[in-house]
Formats: structure tokens, sequence, C-alpha cells
């Protein structure tokens, strides 16, 4: 398969070809919300070890991501759940899945 269509699937069927969409899994992380002053956005800023490949030293990255959250839930120092989803807008391409508490994730509550 070419790299135009690796997301394709191309199976033979009574000596035609059928295409099949492949779903792609999307990604999820934990992080904690470092500020919520936007209007249904928060910005949550997600931490993970990475190996120098050189010196085997472990280092931190601290990455932040702007997520949507719908009804405005998510305060400041909330350990958030994030999901990847379609661009909803310019840097908007996460949203909350859910809260994490004492080892287990919360799901959000409904209104």
């Amino acid at each position: 398969m070419s790299k135009a269509n690796n997301k394709v699937l191309r199976m033979k069927q009574a000596g035609s070809y059928m295409k099949k969409q492949i779903k792609k899994q999307k990604r999820i992380l934990k992080g904690e919300v470092v500020s919520d002053k936007m209007d249904k956005t928060v910005v949550v800023k997600v931490s993970r070890l990475k190996i120098h490949p050189k010196y085997k030293r472990r280092y931190k990255i601290t990455k932040r991501f702007k997520v949507h959250d719908e009804k405005n839930e998510c305060h400041t120092g909330d350990k958030v759940i994030i999901e990847e989803t379609r661009p909803l807008s310019k840097e908007k391409r996460w949203k909350v899945k859910g809260f994490v508490g004492e080892g287990e994730l919360k799901a959000k509550p409904e209104q």
C-alpha cells in the first residue's frame, strides 16, 4: 500500500475491489488543568518521562493542550482524562473525557 492510501483497506470480492474504511484509534492522555479562563476551553498540562538516547538519563517533558470542555466543569488543579477528536478550532483537537480521582476514572456528571 502507498502512503496516501494507508487508511483504506482494499478487499477483493467476486472479481471487483471494495474499499473498507479503517477507523483510527483515538489517543487518550491524562493531565492536569492549568487554566480555565476561556469559555468552554481549558488548558491541560501532560507530563511524561523521556530517556536521552545517548546518556540514558530520564528527563521530564511537559506539553500543554487546549481542550474542549462543553459545560465548563473543569477548574484549575483538576486531574482529567482527555481524548483526541476532530479539529474544533485553530488549536483545539482534544476534548475532556472524564475526571481522575483516587485511582479511578470518574465520569463527567450528567445534568
